[in-house]
């Protein structure tokens, strides 16, 4: 008799940059029942290029006027065998892929695969920024992929957080999850940098308890290290080293008219994750 094949339960990791998403797949990873690669995977976004692509495609459209529910069917058969063959060797309870796109497109995910679920990582922002400089400064002779190296610093920071940038888009989805229908937003976990690296062997718990998997207490003292991510691909801006033990970060000193223009812009972010300054 053939075995039977049992679909993995599907993991996105996602949210802000420099916000501890390397750290959290590491540890996901060391779970017996959690498949984690950890690199970024370019499973969302080839799954927003199929929706594009075959939304312009004129023998899919004109199928669409003719036996619209069979070829919408064909549509949405073709793009959930995609994202479930994606991690078709995968043969443990869940299955993570990490993309800071998956919190845009959450509905999109959530109607593929009902099952799914997102932890989303979120940091104090002027650290997120500050982090983000800082490796600029160490590598300055090379330009940010968006060209950000011939700005100053308060310049590079507004467009960081710009929509349609490293900061700003990410968190624009963030700032539309209130609106969201109380179905989804069961599927969210919100994780902070902040907690992960004062109180990791709590946080991993509280993750793992929401993920149903079984109880693990990690050591933060001993992590694996896992695939090494490319960070030449972001010109070395974004870099993410997989540490093999958990250390307090240390603090970003960002100028206070940077930090004011931050808070001030962002303020329902503050309010809504950080409504008490966070201690790294």
């Amino acid at each position: 008799m053939a075995k039977s094949v049992v679909k993995p339960r599907f993991v996105g990791v996602t949210g802000l940059p420099r916000s501890g998403s390397t750290m959290l797949c590491q540890m996901l990873a060391m779970h017996p029942e959690i498949d984690c690669e950890g690199q970024s995977s370019p499973l969302c976004n080839a799954l927003l290029g199929l929706r594009r692509m075959l939304s312009d495609d004129q023998f899919m459209l004109s199928q669409l006027d003719h036996s619209f529910e069979r070829s919408y069917g064909h549509l949405k058969s073709a793009m959930t065998g995609f994202l479930r063959g994606w991690h078709g060797d995968a043969d443990k309870a869940l299955v993570v892929d990490k993309n800071r796109a998956w919190l845009h497109c959450i509905e999109l995910l959530l109607d593929l695969a009902p099952e799914a679920k997102l932890v989303v990582c979120v940091r104090e922002l002027g650290q997120i920024y500050g982090s983000i400089e800082a490796q600029h400064q160490k590598t300055i002779a090379l330009d940010f992929i968006d060209h950000l190296a011939d700005f100053d610093r308060f310049g590079r920071a507004d467009i960081l957080f710009a929509k349609d940038k490293a900061i700003g888009a990410p968190l624009i989805s963030l700032h539309a999850l209130p609106d969201l229908p109380k179905s989804v937003r069961e599927r969210i976990y919100v994780v902070r940098f902040e907690d992960m690296m004062r109180q990791p062997v709590e946080c991993m718990a509280g993750i793992y308890a929401w993920l149903g998997v079984s109880p693990l207490q990690i050591d933060p003292t001993k992590l694996e290290a896992g695939i090494r991510e490319s960070d030449s691909h972001y010109r070395m801006k974004y870099t993410h080293t997989q540490a093999t033990q958990i250390l307090p970060p240390k603090l970003h000193e960002i100028p206070p008219r940077i930090q004011r223009q931050i808070e001030t812009a962002c303020a329902w972010f503050y309010q809504t994750y950080y409504p008490k300054a966070p201690q790294a």
